[in-house]
């Protein structure tokens, strides 16, 4: 058999691995990781919740993490967090790191308000913006992703790739599930959103796997005043004074 060239060999050796060198693990050893698994989560969530008691009146902020400042979406993020922290004071709160997540936290911090961040430890470093006034370091993205969804008064998504549609869908999904309380969820920015609510409506309202109404869950925006308004407008889930 004739052996490869040697270039094509060099581009072979540089392809990631199909399979994955994970070890067998016996019953013993699956206890005991479940079990150091399970302690962790708990921890986790006991923190995270702990965490969150300090910021009962807020709004989440969703994004791509690749946007620079010079983007338009970036500083409308910056704007709009700016101004929900000074008209309305509320905590701004986004997962802490670059893009849209910067943005937000920039704005909020900038206005002297609270800019929280609840990051996700990785193995490479996480860039963490540094604009935060407070932070949660959490490892599990999904205990994460509870604790950004739990407690806020209102979600606004700027244009962003696989983890921010993760995020609106699984809001979404728990709003018309009734898992969490109905509270505004804000698309700004109609020039990304629209064909994805065009494809909603073609492919998955038509095919009946989603009611109408299930459309009206969230709102496309590009008016700022309109998106402060909608937030103005939602009922608080707690009776704390609104202070920072």
């Amino acid at each position: 058999m004739d052996k490869p060239e040697k270039n094509q060999s060099d581009a072979q050796s540089n392809l990631p691995e199909k399979f994955l060198p994970i070890k067998p693990l016996s019953r013993f050893e699956m206890h005991q990781a479940a079990r150091k698994r399970i302690s962790k989560i708990k921890k986790e969530f006991r923190e995270g919740f702990k965490f969150l008691e300090d910021y009962p009146l807020s709004v989440t902020f969703f994004g791509s993490s690749r946007l620079p400042p010079e983007n338009e979406y970036y500083k409308k993020a910056q704007s709009l967090a700016r101004r929900i922290s000074e008209e309305l004071i509320l905590n701004v709160i986004t997962g802490g790191g670059p893009g849209i997540m910067e943005a937000a936290n920039r704005g909020a911090f900038e206005a002297g308000g609270r800019s929280v961040g609840i990051t996700i430890k990785l193995p490479k470093e996480q860039i963490t913006n540094k604009y935060l006034t407070a932070e949660m370091p959490l490892y599990y993205f999904f205990t994460r992703k509870v604790c950004l969804n739990f407690s806020a008064e209102a979600f606004v998504f700027f244009p962003g790739g696989f983890g921010t549609l993760d995020e609106f869908f699984e809001i979404v999904t728990l709003i018309q599930t009734k898992k969490i309380q109905r509270v505004p969820v804000i698309l700004f920015g109609s020039e990304y959103w629209r064909p994805l609510e065009a494809f909603l409506q073609k492919e998955v309202l038509s095919r009946g796997m989603i009611d109408a109404e299930d459309l009206s869950i969230y709102s496309i925006e590009d008016d700022e005043n309109v998106v402060l308004e909608k937030i103005r407008r939602a009922p608080m889930r707690t009776t704390d004074l609104r202070q920072p």
